[in-house]
């Protein structure tokens, strides 16, 4: 479990640097000659600020916000709905859920 969650985050931080050099663009040196942004230079135009560190409180308060929901909404009623068929052979893919509860563990 871990370690595709690692890689997961791995990807969101890719992605976050990839748009943030998109975003704050490249840099002129003294001599002419532009270059890409290090991440330590990204980190200090963000004040050391992560995505990653935004979406687990993110995901804590929908899921406060979904069991405060009355039964009858569209989806409470897709949060607790069990599936008729049977999960397929082998480790299982971590849901929504196994994320809520690694995150309240930590």
């Amino acid at each position: 479990m871990g370690l595709e969650r690692n890689h997961k985050k791995k990807k969101v931080m890719v992605f976050e640097r990839r748009v943030l050099r998109k975003i704050f663009g490249p840099t002129k040196e003294r001599h002419g000659i532009w270059r890409i942004k290090t991440n330590d230079e990204l980190d200090e135009l963000i004040s050391h600020k992560k995505i990653i560190n935004h979406t687990i409180p993110q995901r804590l308060s929908w899921f406060g916000d979904l069991h405060r929901m009355p039964e009858e909404r569209m989806i409470k009623t897709v949060h607790t709905w069990k599936p008729m068929s049977i999960r397929p052979q082998g480790r299982p893919k971590n849901r929504w859920k196994d994320y809520i509860r690694n995150d309240i563990r930590k």
